[in-house]
């Protein structure tokens, strides 16, 4: 058997001097190899830890739980939250009755390239929304996140650098290593039955496709909601207001201005 990770966290219930060095004791002992550690949450630690058998995992967890100075949260293969949790010193958030969702702010713009390019990375199919103002960083984001995936990004719509309404591919853009951005925004508004018989075929491609906008996306078109994988939130601040996909699309076009903007 080879090397195992594992995700372990834990809630500091009494702190005191010398807690940390405790731990990493305890793990040096059972030939437990630290990977990354890290404040996760006010008053946890997450740490990313690598083990040569399950038995040094059982006796691990066996000797924590039996610490009145910590609780132990979290012990399991390191899922993504986990991974970035560690990486950044904090966890993404989910929306409480729709765990598709994911909530993020401007200033975790790092996160969240970081979070889009993991997810960019897997292969096949896979369909992100995502929801924001105008100039919060959306189609920046989602090109960063391109870049850091090392995959090539093709606009299908945008507006990021002027107007861009594709009714075509070339040859060499068939490929499962692009990435494809619509904007349902503009493709809503400017597109033709060209466009849409585009989008249709690029929906059917075994790659990533991200749509800014979706509920627009989902209004002008067969698909749903359900059929995405995620659903990325960017605010400026936690308690700014998005358009839901109760809204009408006449309404959605009046709350935004079009123009050489990322919306």
């Amino acid at each position: 058997m080879g090397a195992i990770k594992w995700y372990l966290e834990y809630e500091i219930k009494k702190n005191r001097p010398g807690l940390l060095g405790d731990i990493a004791s305890l793990l040096g002992m059972l030939q437990i190899n630290i990977l990354t550690i890290n404040g996760v949450e006010e008053g946890r630690r997450g740490l990313l830890i690598l083990a040569d058998s399950d038995d040094q995992i059982v006796r691990l967890e066996s000797i924590l739980h039996t610490m009145d100075t910590i609780k132990v949260i979290k012990s399991r293969k390191p899922e993504l939250s986990d991974l970035l949790a560690v990486r950044h010193g904090r966890y993404i958030q989910r929306n409480a009755n729709d765990e598709k969702i994911f909530r993020f702010v401007r200033d975790e713009l790092g996160l969240l390239v970081d979070f889009m390019a993991e997810l960019f990375k897997q292969e096949g199919h896979r369909l992100v929304g995502i929801r924001g103002k105008p100039r919060v960083g959306k189609t920046e984001s989602v090109v960063a996140a391109s870049v850091c995936a090392n995959k090539r990004w093709v606009f299908i719509s945008s507006t990021l650098i002027k107007q861009t309404v594709r009714n075509q591919l070339i040859k060499d853009e068939y490929s499962p290593e692009h990435l494809f951005i619509i904007d349902g925004m503009v493709s809503a508004r400017n597109a033709d039955e060209r466009h849409w018989q585009l989008v249709r075929e690029i929906m059917r491609l075994p790659a990533v496709k991200v749509v800014e906008h979706p509920d627009i996306f989902v209004q002008n078109t067969e698909y749903t909601l359900n059929d995405f994988d995620c659903i990325i939130e960017l605010r400026h601040k936690p308690e700014e207001e998005i358009f839901h996909r109760t809204e009408g699309t006449n309404q959605l076009f009046s709350n935004f201005e079009f123009g050489g903007y990322d919306f």
